[in-house]
């Protein structure tokens, strides 16, 4: 990851190049290679972008400012390319979400509208098995039914850091409301924390 703005340009224009020249210089259509080349112009562009951000932090810009400039909020810029400092330490905070998180939220949705109580209690760290049973879990899902209906689908976990948990954000559809299920996730994988939100509160 290029944070100084020349570099990250010049990576860009280097990938850019890469990608261009493959389209005359390779005979075959490699068009699996093809897609690895534009991915790799994606990550470079996305370089950019982030040592753009960084430069106008350091001249002084705010994180609404730079959020109105990425069309979201200054929340989800500054989850993006903040650089927060762990009070505790001192040091900048670990950012980068767990590896693997979209999949553990969408298998832990989909063993609660499945039933499958024992399998997500099984993921719970020790402080969330003392909270909540699965018999807990079992009626605090029937009670989302009762409201709203029975399961029917769920979206893409949007994934971020917030201090040492992965946090996943899946949006729920049932037969008549939506919610969305935030489901924390420490780094060895346990569950510290999960919440079904109308979607609004989200």
């Amino acid at each position: 990851m290029k944070e100084n703005l020349t570099e990250a340009v010049r990576a860009l224009r280097g990938r850019a190049d890469a990608l261009l020249a493959a389209r005359v210089l390779t005979a075959d259509e490699d068009w699996a290679g093809a897609v690895e080349r534009a991915l790799a112009v994606r990550s470079a562009a996305d370089d950019v972008v982030r040592a753009v951000v960084h430069e106008a932090r350091r001249a002084g810009a705010t994180w609404q400012v730079i959020g109105d400039a990425l069309g979201v909020s200054r929340q989800a810029a500054f989850q993006r390319y903040g650089k927060p400092i762990d009070p505790r330490t001192g040091e900048p905070m670990n950012t980068t979400p767990l590896a693997g998180a979209t999949d553990l939220a969408t298998t832990t949705v989909e063993d609660l509208a499945a039933g499958r109580w024992s399998r997500v209690t099984a993921q719970f760290d020790p402080t969330m098995r003392e909270g909540l049973s699965e018999d807990a879990l079992a009626a605090a899902w029937a009670q989302i039914i009762g409201l709203s209906g029975a399961f029917e689908t769920h979206g893409e976990p949007e994934v971020s850091r917030a201090g040492d948990l992965t946090v996943t954000d899946t949006r729920l559809t049932m037969e008549a409301g939506d919610y969305t299920a935030r489901i924390s996730y420490r780094d060895d994988r346990t569950i510290a924390g999960l919440y079904i939100l109308p979607a609004d509160a989200s």
